[in-house]
């Protein structure tokens, strides 16, 4: 039990780093109201790093005195926690440990205080059955997301723009259509008056579908100037942006001949035969190719590498465009991660790009099958 007179400037100053919070990880209790009534009380242990005297917990013949009152040696918990600490777990919770705890804390009450209101950001998932597999996306790890990213949610939850109840598979020919008039809906519907009216100023997306619909949502929201993407990862696991690999670059590989019909081949996730492209459209296909060295499905880490796809992917439409006949059809192969998708979905301009047809992999149909055009003449997906 403390012995010592902690001045109440030092203990405001505790309460306001600790956002009046245990600063125990995981706790996060708040300490000003009571969990089962939610009174308004103090229920707070000013706890010391170093004892205040020497024979106390983790106590020094010299140090005890000197910061006895200091805030760097205070750490502002709850009972059971200041308990733990002292008492049960004494051993485990040397000096070090414990500064390494109350620092972690105290950096993120700071990092999550300091957002201002311009950072508010709109949450949106879009999830749509692949094959038997139904994907989910929490607001918990969304919400994560967009903080690490220096903003937050608007709202305390996910805005949808999928269909949950949805049965089809992407083998079933109805899949494709009543997807995609669905996605049309409700962007129509929920999206573009509110960005319209100014309601929507910030977006942020988090998507999980198969590529030819992410590749269309992308390109119904390609009005929305500020709108970020997001990428799950499988290592490590999550949405959260990570570091940048260094000397990574694109590859644009583009045909000998221009004669047959385009081809734009996404070949990031993974590899993609020309024979494969050959067999659905021809052998003069003129297929346009953008690769990385080693295709991977989780070769995308970092926010500058979707930049740097960004930057590549609308010039080398309008230069596929001037290259090929007038009204021809551009068909679209990806193998690519999510966030990819729409942002190639976004990058197309209904009267400066061509139509596309998008293709979708599919291993029962033994390969690539027609999923839907877009950008045509009548805005049509069929």
């Amino acid at each position: 039990m403390s012995h010592t007179s902690v001045s109440e400037t030092v203990k405001l100053h505790l309460w306001i780093a600790s956002g009046g919070r245990c600063e125990y990880p995981g706790c996060n209790k708040p300490l000003y109201r009571d969990d089962l009534t939610w009174a308004k009380m103090n229920r707070s242990n000013v706890a010391h790093i170093i004892a205040d005297k020497p024979t106390g917990p983790r106590g020094h013949p010299v140090l005890s005195k000197q910061l006895a009152g200091e805030f760097s040696n205070l750490m502002l918990l709850c009972y059971d926690h200041h308990h733990l600490i002292d008492h049960e777990e004494r051993d485990e919770h040397p000096v070090e440990v414990l500064r390494a705890l109350k620092a972690e804390h105290e950096q993120r009450i700071e990092t999550v205080t300091e957002i201002q209101n311009r950072c508010k950001t709109d949450l949106f998932a879009y999830t749509a059955r692949i094959g038997d597999f139904d994907p989910r996306i929490t607001f918990a790890e969304a919400a994560a997301a967009v903080q690490a990213n220096g903003k937050f949610a608007a709202h305390p939850h996910l805005q949808q723009l999928g269909r949950p109840d949805s049965q089809l598979t992407d083998a079933e020919g109805r899949f494709w259509q009543e997807e995609a008039r669905n996605l049309r809906a409700v962007i129509g519907e929920r999206v573009v008056p509110r960005y319209g009216r100014g309601d929507l100023q910030d977006l942020s997306l988090f998507a999980i579908a198969p590529q030819p619909l992410l590749i269309l949502l992308g390109h119904l929201l390609r009005d929305i100037a500020t709108a970020d993407v997001y990428q799950r990862h499988r290592e490590p696991a999550g949405w959260l942006w990570q570091s940048h690999p260094k000397g990574f670059k694109y590859r644009t590989l583009r045909p000998k001949t221009v004669k047959g019909v385009p081809a734009l081949v996404l070949a990031l996730s993974a590899p993609i035969k020309d024979e494969r492209i050959l067999k659905k459209l021809g052998d003069d296909a003129a297929i346009w190719r953008i690769a990385v060295p080693r295709p991977d499905n989780d070769f995308l880490k970092s926010a500058e590498q979707l930049r740097q796809f960004r930057d590549l992917i609308r010039p080398l439409l309008d230069e596929i465009k001037d290259r090929h006949s007038k009204g021809i059809m551009l068909h679209v192969f990806p193998a690519a991660p999510v966030s990819v998708c729409v942002e190639l979905g976004r990058a197309i301009q209904p009267k400066a790009h061509m139509p596309m047809r998008l293709w979708d992999e599919n291993k029962d149909e033994g390969g690539f099958i027609h999923a839907f055009d877009i950008n045509t003449a009548n805005g049509g997906d069929l």
